[in-house]
Parts: C-alpha cells; structure tokens; sequence
C-alpha cells in the first residue's frame, strides 16, 4: 500500500460537459467520483476527495476535504484547503476526470519525488500539472498566489523546485471534459475491461 495521501479533485466546474461530471455514471460504478476513489483505494491507505460540497453517498465525511471558498473555482483554492489538513507531508493530487493514469505511473511520480517540492506527469507536448506529488510545505506560495489573486498551477509549480515525468502513453492521462471526452472514455474503458 502506498503511505502518502490521495486527494481526488472533485470540485471543479464541469462547465464545458454542461453538468456535473462527477456524478456522471462511469463503468460499472454509479459516478465518475466513485470508480476513481474505488479504484485508488485499494492502492493508497489514505484516500480523500476535495470538493465544494458533500455531494457524495460512498465515502465517510472524515474523507472528505470540503473547500474553504465556495464562490471561486480555482485549484489553487483547493490545495489551501488541503495543504491545511496535511501538514508538512507529500501528498498525490490527482483529478476526477483522469480515470485512466496507471498505478504504475503514480508510483513513479512518487519515486520521483523525493527531493522535489512538485513532481507531475507529462505526455507528448502536455503538462498534466493537476497528477502528480505536491509537498505541503508549499503552502506559502499558495498564501502568496491567493493574496496576489493568482489561480494557474503552471506559477506555482514554477515557483518551486519541481520534476516533470515524461510518460509515453497518452491515453492514459485522457481527460474527461466534454459529452465527446465522455463517450469516448466510456468506449476505452470498455475495451481495457473486456480485453483482460
């Protein structure tokens, strides 16, 4: 089991998919929230889910990190909250709608991560700044960011001393987004499953 914390992001706008992504149904789990946070928990012995509301009927409140701010939708706002919870540790970030990223590759972040501040995946041309280890001593630079009303994750990893993985599989870190993301996650899942 791996001993760092998960965080599940689930508390972003879903504005382009015109409804509430996490919620959607995903394989054989009844929301997109729950086949991530059922599928990492066998790996991870600390799992949670960070999001605006407890919109959730599958986890326990002490799993859930609810964001101090309600009104704004950034990330940054989010890892407040969290650095909050868990101070002066490593922890793995990871995003709802990126159902596919192998536990080999999250080990790998986290092998990677020892002597770095930030740590996260890239495929091809990508960075995917929200999957990968963030420590919470960078809580500062966050206190700064919001004080400055600065919301792009690309400033604080720039702001630290930060490692990006390159991964050759770009599927992998398929993002969900759009009724057409979902269709086709829903179609690759399906072909993973029933190719085993």
């Amino acid at each position: 089991m791996i001993d760092i914390p998960c965080v599940i992001l689930c508390g972003g706008k879903s504005s382009r998919m015109k409804e509430d992504k996490t919620l959607l149904p995903f394989f054989n789990s009844n929301s997109l929230a729950q086949f991530q946070y059922d599928r990492l928990k066998l790996h991870f012995q600390n799992i949670y889910i960070s999001s605006k509301t407890n919109k959730f009927d599958f986890i326990n409140e002490e799993n859930l990190i609810l964001d101090e701010n309600k009104e704004v939708f950034s990330p940054i706002l989010a890892l407040d909250t969290i650095f909050k919870r868990f101070y002066n540790q490593k922890i793995f970030i990871i995003t709802v709608d990126s159902p596919f990223v192998s536990i080999e590759s999250i080990k790998s972040l986290i092998k990677n991560s020892n002597d770095v501040d930030i740590c996260v995946a890239k495929t091809e041309d990508k960075v995917h700044n929200l999957c990968g280890v963030f420590d919470s001593n960078i809580s500062l630079t966050i206190k700064y960011m919001i004080n400055q009303d600065i919301h792009k994750i690309n400033y604080l990893i720039k702001q630290n001393k930060f490692k990006i993985i390159d991964f050759p599989i770009d599927n992998e870190f398929m993002n969900i987004n759009n009724p057409d993301d979902y269709k086709k996650s829903l179609s690759y899942i399906n072909k993973i499953y029933n190719s085993n």
